[in-house]
């Protein structure tokens, strides 16, 4: 039997999950599959409604090698496994003649771990264990979570927290999960046999394609001990959030809370001087933490050194110490003594990091009105790191409708650690872009709209003007709007302003679940929904209830970001242009996936309205306007409002 060809297969997928194949799918599967033939490196942007998902999954598994696709958001993680998977493998299996295996893999704390659920988490308070479940008053919300949490033990075969419908709260869910750090082991647990997260790894092994998240990825590269199988193709699709989920992972904190924890757990299990010596090093860095102010530690400041490096040696002592010492008051010692050893060992890492003191590292301080002030530490930049870890001895599929900033590639590949497309050179990973474009007719489908009369928003203070606007353009388009903003303070004040003005249902981020929000958004046309950053690239609304996106400015870092700014700074130093490497690469990908909410679907029409006039006026406007989709473009505010009208007759009409 002759080999099937990838257009055979490609065609028999789409069929299976009742798709419509377009130009571009097939142009991404020839290119992945090219890409993966020669062990290669392909950036690829393919547009919403592309089905993406299938123009890499089809060519990954024809290849018959296992591959790792590696996500950034759960929604997508269970549309592949869910989904995408199960039907393409069937669709594929006549053709192929072979079923490929697929498994689902996370980091440990995402799954219930039976020891704590059956002998209780170790108690900072309190000597030894307690029970969690009695602990807790049934009525409370805690008490319920937790109750429930027992009985889907009982039923769940996976053990993993995305399962569990509805979900319970991080404190309910941290009473029955323990990180790596803090696992006893599998063959020292006498649970081992049963562990999910075990369980999980070992599906894993015998999987032909493993579906995991960008922070499990970066775990693997960073911590050098292999956490995914040994895999010969990896696929990172929503490739323009793995920079800062990577960050993410190889960012520090110390708090004194987090610091006093483990001075409690940690008492109990060495002797007293060892003890001591934590606690004396505890209050010390409490009292330089009482007077912290925020912002970039350029230099380590000389107290606060001394306090790390207390911190560190008390740590490194506790640690030691912790080894042998058996306390006939601890039950169940091993997982005591691992929950502590895991705090310490957390405590001196982080410590010994900022003593150091990396030219490559970024140390600020932090405050939080719930949590007091933190030290953090986070790498300069991590495309290095990418560079080293992520294109050795595998092909990497880097795939996002949001890769082409400006016109091209190079600002995303640079973040990532590759050279301009086509430098060669020896130790220098070779990689192609591809845009395969979108279905979508954006010209016809949609307007970009610049209020190009308005101020140019400052830092602070109401913008009146704009929120006038604002109002102008919901009446317009018959509420049908997300509104992007690029605070909650903003977004809080916009919708306290058109409740104010207008009948309109205005819904806004934190005061229901996200999910919910999105819900009742997709629900009711005339219903609006304000929010912040994780609507920007987290709604899926095609139809009639999303017609008018608008950005209340343009998302550049804030000012007194220490992370983007230090940056910003290191690029400057070197003879580049801080601001466009960083700032308007920030604010590109941003709107880029911001605009990209507005036409999900073939029939959808409307306009992103951009409140900020610098979008039209200032000479990095092109480029961010280069990163949009291809929109019809106006600043004629009458024009806009006549568009929006028509948009929501047509809307009424139909329904």
């Amino acid at each position: 039997m002759t080999k099937p060809s990838l257009p055979e297969l490609l065609h028999a997928a789409v069929t299976a999950v009742g798709g419509t194949e377009r130009p571009g799918q097939v142009s991404m599967a020839e290119a992945v599959a090219e890409a993966v033939d020669d062990n290669a490196h392909l950036l690829v942007q393919a547009g919403t409604g592309t089905g993406k998902s299938l123009g890499y999954l089809v060519p990954a598994l024809a290849h018959g090698e296992r591959v790792v696709v590696a996500t950034a958001t759960l929604a997508l993680q269970r549309q592949l496994v869910e989904r995408d998977l199960p039907r393409t493998v069937d669709a594929l299996h006549p053709l192929l003649r072979r079923r490929p295996q697929f498994a689902m893999l996370k980091g440990r704390s995402n799954y219930l771990c039976l020891h704590r659920l059956h002998e209780g988490a170790p108690q900072d308070e309190e000597e030894g264990l307690f029970d969690q479940f009695e602990a807790a008053a049934p009525s409370s919300k805690l008490g319920q979570d937790l109750l429930r949490l027992r009985d889907w033990s009982d039923e769940t075969e996976t053990g993993d927290r995305d399962d569990m419908t509805p979900g319970v709260s991080d404190r309910a869910w941290s009473q029955i999960s323990v990180s790596s750090r803090e696992c006893l082991g599998a063959t020292k647990c006498a649970y081992g046999a049963e562990c999910f997260a075990e369980a999980a790894r070992e599906r894993a092994k015998l999987a032909d394609v493993v579906v995991t998240n960008h922070a499990l990825l970066a775990i693997d590269a960073i911590e050098g001990a292999p956490v995914l199988p040994k895999h010969e193709v990896l696929i990172v699709d929503e490739a323009h959030e793995l920079v800062s989920r990577v960050t993410g992972v190889a960012t520090g904190e110390l708090n004194p809370g987090q610091v006093n924890r483990a001075v409690r757990r940690a008492a109990k299990l060495v002797n007293e001087k060892a003890a001591d010596a934590l606690m004396t090093a505890s209050e010390g860095f409490e009292r330089v933490m009482e007077l912290a102010l925020p912002g970039r530690l350029e230099e380590v400041p000389e107290d606060l050194g001394y306090a790390l490096m207390a911190l560190r040696d008390a740590a490194r002592t506790v640690i030691t110490a912790l080894g042998g010492t058996r306390d006939k008051s601890v039950q169940d010692e091993d997982a005591v003594r691992k929950q502590a050893m895991a705090s310490v060992e957390s405590i001196h890492s982080v410590a010994e990091r900022i003593t150091q003191g990396s030219e490559y590292d970024v140390v600020w301080y932090e405050r939080h009105d719930r949590f007091g002030a933190s030290v953090r530490v986070a790498p300069l930049s991590v495309s290095g790191l990418l560079r080293e870890k992520l294109f050795a001895d595998r092909s990497v599929v880097l795939t996002s409708a949001t890769l082409k900033l400006g016109g091209d590639f190079n600002g995303v590949g640079a973040s990532l650690g590759l050279a301009p497309e086509g430098t060669a050179g020896d130790d220098i990973p070779q990689w192609k872009g591809l845009d395969v474009g979108s279905p979508f007719d954006y010209p016809r489908q949609g307007i970009l709209y610049v209020a190009r009369h308005l101020a140019t928003p400052g830092r602070e203070g109401s913008r009146t003007d704009m929120l006038d606007e604002l109002a102008e353009l919901v009446e317009a388009a018959g509420g049908r709007t997300l509104g992007l903003f690029s605070s909650m303070r903003a977004a809080q004040a916009a919708a306290e302003e058109l409740r104010g003005r207008q009948d309109k249902p205005i819904l806004l981020q934190g005061e229901e679940t996200l999910g919910e929000l999105i819900k009742n958004f997709a629900a009711d046309p005339e219903t609006c929904l304000f929010g912040t950053l994780s609507l920007w690239q987290g709604v899926d609304v095609p139809g009639p209830s999303c017609q008018l996106v608008v950005m209340d400015r343009i998302p550049f870092p804030r000012p007194d970001d220490p992370l983007m700014s230090a940056r910003q700074k290191a690029v400057e130093e070197a003879g580049g242009n801080g601001f466009m490497a960083v700032a308007a690469t920030h604010a590109a990908l941003l709107m880029a996936q911001g605009a990209g909410r507005l036409v999900r679907a073939m029939g959808d029409k409307g306009v992103v309205a951009v409140l900020d006039p610098r979008l039209a006026n200032a000479r990095y406007g092109s480029y961010l306007r280069a990163s949009l989709p291809d929109f019809w473009y106006t600043t004629d505010r009458n024009q806009v409002r006549r568009s929006l009208a028509a948009i929501d007759g047509a809307a009424k009409a139909a329904s």
